[in-house]
């Protein structure tokens, strides 16, 4: 508190003529502790102003400022709280209450103290204290602070000094021995001086009488003088001797300390040429095995990778200020970088060799691979070239021009050869679609060249006719026979001029096996290489694939050049990239295959494209999973949508062509051909895809194609001449519900109750039509009666109207005997034989429907007998037993 004083006194009141008496650290009550002072100060100046000053530190905190200052003659009342209990608050009260909460409570009372002696001294007007102890009013705090107003105020005061309690009670002593003190102070005044006096006399005669003393004293006191010179003259030759010790030491001192500060550069030099020497020296193994190791064996591969990463290490290690300066360090780094650029070059010259070398030892694999639909094995080439991989990695860190040349070297040669690979692959898997029994080593001779094989299928791809018999190019692929054997029909399935009822089903499954067999061969070969092509160039695999590029962006100043051109490592997303454009450009010609491929087995046939449409739907399903960017899940999904766009064209085609379908004007139309096409088709399609991936695009196509039968049947039942419309719409409609109630085909349950109702409605309406009228007289007669019992005549008295009577009754039922009626049944029978067709077999159903519908008739008539004619006994001359014996008799005979 001293030292703040001191600076509140020199900073803020010094300046101002004040003199600072008493000051305190408090804080406002009741709020946040933001502290301050507040200061009792008096001006130097007369007349003396006293004053309460507030004084806080600055928001920077480094000094103080004034706030405000009060005039001690405004303050009223100082409350101190409780007179007893040490309590550090007080309030002051000036214009308005300031309540204060002291940092202690002796700071507050040598603070109240000091505002007491203050108003004591210099104000009229008496503060009023409050709950003040009466004793800090009456007493002086023996504080040095309190101290300091009470002395150091005398010239301010007039030099006035208030008696202590022990003068006052002498004086009253000695005023209590002389009567007059008080009544005649002159008197008195004078009484003391003469006592003065004498008492001055008396301590003269004391003196004198003690000169003896007083000689001897300074006697004393003079042989103590040469003592004491002579004590300063050894001190003077000690000080001598103790200069030339201290020069002494001083220059022992600064040799010591130069000596530590030699041993300290020396250890500090010495840390830095261990350091130099740890970090920067290259083994002479490392330095051999970069410059002439073995690249070729195993332990030469390891040899080179530790030396790559120790010099790699020792061009990366963090140099401190001023190491790269040195020449040694400089000439060490050239020489790192020498042995670098020269182990990259040989790096590089080597890899490229073996990548040479070993496609030349695969190339002479593809002999054997060639006759049989397999991919050679490149396993034992990622084998050995995976041993290189670490020294990949510090080929990209540390040259990655060199790296990126590698790169390219690589994807160059590797396509060349699985682009030869593949295409012999897919020229296998044609001559085994087609048929074509060509001898295997004659293939083989041809890698490179195009065969005739290859050309023949290339021009079958290429054309945009049908197939035929006799101009087609498969008949030079040894495929006549199966041309041959194809007929030339319009029907639903002739895609290519090909009837689907014609082709052997071992022939579908055979091509769905050899398609099969393609695309397992070549997802695991695509899986292989993008492996080996992550761990090899050292490159992340794809997780997400941010956007998708043309392969000729990739392979013709795409991203890959412009990344070849900055010579600058790739970051973590171009990388992933990177991978994808290695294996476009490696694997460029396998969707092109593959779509010649799907051409080639669409021409062949057209429900080719459901197998295709499976299987490839199944094998973009398992690539999906496994990486949804891959090169193989977006290739195969490129090639879906053309299976898918073969599919839905394969879909329109048979659609098309039932609104193409012409009927014969001369036969019979029976079951249509495209109705009986649907049921081989429904029936192969749902064998097919069973448990498939892609069922919605059959369900699609089910719809689809139910409706165009549907369409198509009643249009041929309207045109058909021969054939009554009927009978056309009744037949069909049976085959269909057939079909859907025997395949259960649930996105087709709708179509199943439609065909059902218009199959049943179609036959009752050609039993009634074909049936018509068999007692065509008796029917005309039973007309009229009903007409006259329409016009109002009751029942039993039609029997009375001349036309209708009963001798008219008989005269019409003796016109049709039993013999007439078998009769008429059969030649219904023969009619009805020669409208239907053989192979639905609705016949008998026909049959029995007309014998219920004239059943129904006789029934009728044996009705209106029984009410118009009652009594009568007429009755028809055969009986519904004998309706039922004509008509098992009829149809047994025939």
């Amino acid at each position: 508190m001293t030292a703040i004083k001191h600076a509140l006194q020199r900073d803020i009141f010094t300046p101002n003529d004040e003199r600072l008496l008493s000051i305190v650290n408090v804080c406002k009550a009741g709020k946040k502790k933001k502290n301050c002072f507040l200061c009792a100060t008096v001006t130097t100046e007369r007349p003396v102003q006293v004053k309460v000053v507030k004084v806080k530190k600055s928001d920077k905190g480094d000094f103080y400022k004034r706030q405000i200052a009060w005039a001690l003659r405004d303050l009223a009342v100082v409350d101190a709280k409780d007179a007893i209990k040490e309590n550090p608050e007080f309030d002051l009260h000036f214009e308005k209450i300031y309540k204060w909460v002291a940092s202690s409570t002796a700071e507050k009372n040598a603070f109240i103290s000091c505002i007491w002696k203050l108003n004591q001294r210099y104000l009229r007007k008496k503060i009023d204290f409050v709950n003040v102890s009466s004793q800090l009013l009456e007493e002086s705090v023996p504080s040095g602070e309190n101290q300091s107003v009470a002395g150091g105020d005398e010239e301010a005061v007039d030099e006035y000094q208030e008696l202590n309690a022990r003068e006052e009670q002498d004086i009253e002593i000695m005023m209590e021995g002389c009567e007059y003190a008080i009544s005649n102070a002159e008197a008195f005044a004078e009484k003391l001086s003469r006592e003065l006096q004498v008492l001055d006399g008396a301590n003269i005669q004391s003196i004198m009488a003690s000169e003896k003393q007083v000689n001897i004293l300074m006697k004393l006191l003079d042989e103590a003088l040469k003592e004491v010179d002579q004590i300063e003259l050894k001190l003077s030759s000690y000080e001598e001797m103790l200069q030339s010790v201290k020069e002494q030491m001083d220059q022992i001192s600064e040799s010591n300390h130069l000596i530590h500060l030699s041993n300290t550069n020396n250890l500090k030099l010495l840390s830095e040429i261990e350091f130099l020497v740890n970090h920067m020296d290259l083994a002479k193994g490392h330095i051999k095995a970069l410059q002439e190791g073995d690249l070729a064996s195993s332990r030469g591969i390891e040899a080179c990778t530790n030396a790559a990463d120790a010099i790699l290490q020792c061009m990366n290690v963090a140099l401190r200020p001023g190491h790269d300066m040195l020449l040694a360090v400089k000439q060490q780094q050239q020489r790192f970088s020498d042995l670098r650029e020269h182990f990259a070059r040989r790096l590089a010259s080597h890899l490229n060799n073996v990548f040479v070398q070993q496609g030349h030892d695969q190339s002479s694999t593809l002999a054997q691979h060639s006759v049989e639909l397999t991919l050679p094995n490149h396993h034992p080439f990622h084998r050995d070239l995976l041993r290189y991989a670490k020294l990949m990695e510090w080929l990209k860190s540390t040259d990655y021009g060199k790296y990126e040349g590698l790169t390219k070297n690589y994807m160059d040669y590797l396509s060349r050869l699985y682009e030869r690979e593949i295409r012999d692959f897919f020229e296998v898997a044609k001559i085994k679609m087609t048929g074509t029994t060509k001898e295997s080593k004659k293939f083989a001779t041809l890698p490179r060249k195009e065969s005739a094989v290859k050309q023949e299928t290339e021009s079958l791809h290429g054309s945009s006719g049908k197939l035929t018999g006799s101009t087609s190019s498969l008949n030079k692929l040894s495929v006549q026979s199966s041309g041959n054997r194809r007929s030339q029909s319009s029907s639903l399935l002739d895609m290519g001029n090909m009837s689907a009822s014609d082709l052997d089903v071992a022939d579908r499954t055979k091509f769905d096996k050899i398609f099969e067999q393609v695309l397992s061969e070549l997802e695991p070969l695509c899986l292989a290489e993008q492996d080996f092509i992550s761990k090899f160039f050292k490159l992340q695999q794809h997780q997400s694939m941010p956007g998708t590029m043309t392969e000729a962006e990739d392979l013709d100043g795409g991203a890959f050049s412009r990344q070849h051109n900055s010579g600058t490592p790739l970051p973590v997303s171009s990388e992933k990239d990177m991978i994808r454009q290695m294996m476009i450009k490696i694997f460029r010609c396998i969707e092109p295959e593959l779509n010649n491929l799907i051409a080639l087995g669409d021409k062949i046939d057209s429900f080719n494209s459901l197998y295709m449409l499976v299987k490839m739907s199944h094998h973009v399903w398992t690539a999906q999973n496994v990486d949804p960017a891959s090169f193989l899940s977006t290739t195969l999904g490129n090639v879906l949508v053309t299976v898918k766009r073969n599919f839905d064209k394969c879909i329109s085609n048979q659609i098309r062509q039932m609104e193409e379908v012409k009927i014969s004007k001369k036969s019979k139309v029976g079951i249509l051909p495209f109705v009986a096409e649907f049921e081989e088709f429904a029936g192969l399609a749902e064998s097919i895809f069973k448990n498939a991936e892609r069922r919605g695009d059959l369900d699609k196509a089910y719809t689809k194609l139910i409706r165009g039968v549907f369409v198509n049947v009643e249009k041929v039942a309207n045109e058909s001449q021969k054939t009554p419309r009927d009978v056309v719409m009744m037949e069909n409609f049976h085959h269909i519900f057939a079909t859907l109630s025997r395949l259960k085909i649930s996105c087709l349950e709708a179509e199943k109750k439609e065909a059902k109702q218009k199959y049943t409605d179609h036959l009752q309406s050609y039993v009634i039509y074909s049936l018509g009228q068999p007692l065509e007289k008796l029917n005309h007669f039973f007309e009229g009666v009903e007409a006259r019992v329409a016009q109002g005549i009751r029942e039993e008295e039609v029997s009375y109207q001349l036309a209708f009577n009963k001798q008219e009754l008989r005269k019409v039922i003796k016109e049709y005997p039993g013999k007439e009626v078998k009769k008429g049944l059969d030649n219904l029978y023969k009619k009805v034989d020669k409208h239907l067709c053989e192979e639905e077999n609705l016949l008998q159903v026909v049959w029995h429907s007309m014998q219920d519908e004239f059943i129904r008739q006789y029934k009728h008539f044996e009705g209106l007998i029984a009410r118009c004619y009652p009594g009568s006994g007429v009755t028809m001359e055969f009986t519904i037993q004998d309706i039922l014996d004509y008509c098992s008799s009829i149809a047994q005979s025939h």
